[in-house]
């Protein structure tokens, strides 16, 4: 086994290159450390674009919650009818290039421990790191979340998640049920229904918000986030708190009946779902928009975990281990809070690592 003495060293190890990565990476340019010197960013996907990389095609810019942009160089105004994947993409590839932040991918993180010293032991598919703090920018998008429900593995149909979905044209001619109440199963609700026959399925009633979603509107949104992760829970979604915009679209395919919803079914069949009060549907596919969860498994060897089931955390600090920054995680998991998140982890890490090392900024 690897110890601190025969790893690369680092002040500072990033992992992820999303968004909330990004941002961290750039203030800590700004705080005086170098790129791949005294802080190392590694990302797991092959080219730059975070999870955005990996929407389906046919989400657009004009389809999506704001993109807010990155600290240091806005994104303008792009066509808001290009495909957000690939528009967020260019944009995050621009920025890695224009702050030369020197992103090392293809890489996996496989395991957080604790050195034989203060430092951490970062075991990667590209060898292993001592750092002496850490900023775990990894998000959500490699753990979809599947609820089970009894007689799931009899059904005979397709069963698929969000992290799945590539085109509607996949569904033509099909019944689908659509499981979630998130802005993933609204869009491909009413994305789906214009080949296919459809039903809609939540555990609680969707709520469809008139109001602006600007920037005051995200903060309040946040906050109630944060205050979940404080006390150790596990980070609720953003979308819960704040409903899905009522847009034109939106009132449209509610008056059809697209979006007339049921509540969740009790059990599934070998060709359909079924109600608790006798009610059946047939379907030929399950599409799970159901979410995701902080993809942390790597954390585990630090036993960060609270009684409550999430991570404590206060601004970014995670409270069990100061060294480790969560920036992506809960408040700061959306284009909102993640460049705040960014800001807040690097001033925390001012802390940790002066007097030793001198930060300028």
């Amino acid at each position: 086994m690897l110890t601190e003495t025969s790893a690369r060293q680092t002040d500072v190890m990033v992992i992820g290159a999303g968004q909330a990565g990004l941002s961290s990476a750039y203030f800590l340019r700004r705080a005086g450390l170098r790129a791949d010197a005294d802080f190392v960013v590694l990302d797991h996907a092959p080219r730059p674009g975070g999870a955005w990389q990996h929407r389906w095609p046919s989400l657009t810019l004009g389809a999506t919650h704001r993109i807010h942009d990155l600290p240091g160089l806005p994104l303008r105004q792009p066509d808001a009818r290009r495909p957000s994947s690939e528009v967020v993409s260019g944009y995050f590839e621009d920025y890695e290039r224009a702050f030369d932040l020197k992103v090392r991918r293809p890489v996996d993180v496989r395991a957080v421990r604790n050195g034989p010293d203060e430092r951490l032991l970062v075991e990667t598919s590209a060898g292993t790191w001592g750092a002496r703090a850490l900023i775990n920018a990894t998000g959500t998008w490699d753990r979809p979340f599947w609820p089970y429900y009894p007689g799931q593995e009899s059904f005979r149909g397709r069963q698929l998640h969000t992290a799945d979905y590539r085109s509607r044209v996949e569904f033509a001619g099909e019944h689908v049920v659509v499981v979630g109440g998130g802005a993933s199963a609204v869009q491909l609700l009413m994305e789906i229904s214009e080949v296919a026959t459809t039903t809609w399925v939540t555990r609680r009633p969707p709520v469809f918000d008139d109001g602006p979603f600007d920037e005051s509107r995200g903060r309040e949104v946040v906050a109630r986030v944060e205050e979940r992760v404080r006390k150790g829970l596990p980070p609720g979604s953003v979308i819960s708190a704040t409903g899905y915009p009522a847009t034109p679209e939106v009132k449209a395919a509610i008056a059809s009946g697209v979006l007339d919803r049921l509540p969740m079914f009790e059990r599934i069949t070998s060709d359909g779902v079924v109600w608790g009060y006798g009610r059946k549907q047939e379907a030929g596919v399950i599409l799970w928009c159901t979410g995701f969860r902080p993809a942390i498994d790597h954390l585990a060897p630090l036993r960060l975990r609270e009684p409550g089931g999430g991570i404590r955390v206060e601004g970014t600090r995670v409270v069990a281990d100061p060294r480790v920054q969560l920036v992506g995680y809960g408040p700061s998991a959306s284009t909102i809070g993640a460049n705040r998140a960014g800001r807040v982890a690097v001033r925390e890490i001012r802390r940790l690592l002066e007097p030793t090392t001198q930060l300028s900024a």
